[in-house]
């Protein structure tokens, strides 16, 4: 086995990596967890059978690769009503809050391909509350965006999607949202008419409205602490006064940053501005 195989990648050819693609793309992975990076990057490598100058190659002279790299990297996880508890707890401690808003504006950052959108969609819609909100869902990949605003997925997670749904104790069946067309589901339209997909990379990109409500729910897990200190500030900005953020259950706020947040939900790490 040679120096370049997947199992031998060092982070300081990592970091090399790294310089690679922000000189020639743009996009700066250098505030990424290493250990997070290092790990993906070699599952990529092992999966297509690629030794690091074969992935120097495709980065550094195929764009369209470099878009499937992208998604390889940074698409996490997701899946609609994903802890039902955190929703129970968003119908508890948020909704009550927020019914005497004239408008709500909800920002799900890091939304990969739509179900956690789409799951605070329907819930607000649960509670009357849809037609005066807004849903804006970002993320730094365009393709999986594209999916997000199709809103089709697999029938055979929707049955997962449905026993989440379930567990949240609400009124409604989950099939009351989409409509089954043969080997698809689809998000029906009267829940995507409040919503906007559009790209932002929380690394570098800034505020850009303001929400009383912000999810960003296991990404930060992926970010160093200086970067993870930089979106909390983002967030901050970007929230309006008394709005709520709304972090993954592996995320918590620091010491430093609580002074400026009213912990709601400690075990589901909602969050309230108070300064």
């Amino acid at each position: 086995m040679n120096d370049s195989s997947p199992e031998n990648i060092t982070y300081e050819q990592l970091s090399e990596l790294v310089e690679l693609i922000k000189q020639i793309h743009g996009f700066d992975f250098q505030d990424y967890s290493p250990a997070s990076l290092k790990r993906r990057v070699t599952r990529i490598m092992q999966l297509q059978k690629l030794n690091l100058f074969d992935l120097r190659t495709l980065l550094t002279n195929d764009h369209d690769y470099f878009e499937s790299f992208l998604i390889e990297v940074t698409v996490n996880v997701t899946e609609m009503f994903r802890d039902p508890q955190f929703y129970q707890s968003v119908a508890l401690n948020i909704i009550p809050y927020l019914r005497s808003y004239q408008r709500i504006k909800v920002w799900n950052a890091g939304c990969s391909t739509g179900e956690e959108l789409y799951s605070f969609a329907i819930l607000f819609s649960e509670e009357n509350l849809y037609d005066r909100c807004f849903f804006y869902g970002t993320d730094i990949n365009s393709e999986v965006l594209d999916y997000a605003r199709n809103g089709i997925y697999d029938p055979q997670k929707m049955k997962q999607y449905a026993e989440n749904y379930t567990k949240t104790g609400v009124k409604h069946t989950l099939s009351d949202y989409y409509t089954a067309k043969y080997d698809a589901v689809v998000i029906n339209h009267s829940l995507k008419k409040n919503v906007l997909f559009s790209v932002h990379n929380l690394a570098s990109d800034g505020v850009f409205n303001e929400f009383q409500v912000i999810s960003c729910r296991n990404v930060l897990i992926y970010f160093n602490p200086e970067l993870q200190k930089k979106v909390i500030e983002l967030f901050y900005n970007s929230l309006a006064n008394f709005g709520f953020l709304c972090l993954g259950s592996k995320e918590t706020l620091r010491s430093a940053e609580l002074g400026r947040f009213k912990v709601i939900d400690k075990k589901n790490n909602i969050y309230q501005k108070i300064a």
